[in-house]
């Protein structure tokens, strides 16, 4: 299992037990979220990298279009991943560690913390 996936299946239990016809959307629009901020912050840092080693590899339009395609797969293949036989086996795994150890505000926190940085790093020279 992957970071994502356990991320995953606390924000389900989190969620299953307050909004439960809810908490598969939420999980799943919270790990692409997450999933979207961490590409953005690469791609930022790559292009800021790439800007000072002189280097042009491809406009900036473009790069956002190709973020913008990236982003919708990046939510079908987690719409596809975490839908029905994925959450299923997740839960079948993590069964015994029913006891969330991570705090549910942290991990909100986290994909703003990540796009802060991302803000920080694009504003930069």
């Amino acid at each position: 299992m992957t970071t994502f996936d356990i991320l995953f299946f606390h924000f389900f239990q989190y969620y299953k037990n307050k909004k439960s016809k809810k908490a598969n959307s939420i999980a799943t629009f919270y790990i692409t979220v997450l999933q979207c901020s961490l590409l953005l912050l690469l791609g930022v840092f790559f292009a800021k990298f790439f800007r000072q080693m002189h280097m042009d590899t491809m406009s900036a339009s473009k790069a956002w279009t190709l973020f913008v395609l990236i982003v919708i797969f990046i939510y079908f293949k987690n719409w596809m991943q975490y839908g029905g036989r994925k959450r299923k086996v997740l839960n079948a795994k993590m069964i015994k560690n029913r006891k969330l150890t991570y705090n549910i505000w942290l991990l909100w926190f986290l994909p703003v913390v990540i796009l802060g940085l991302t803000f920080v790093l694009f504003q930069a020279v």
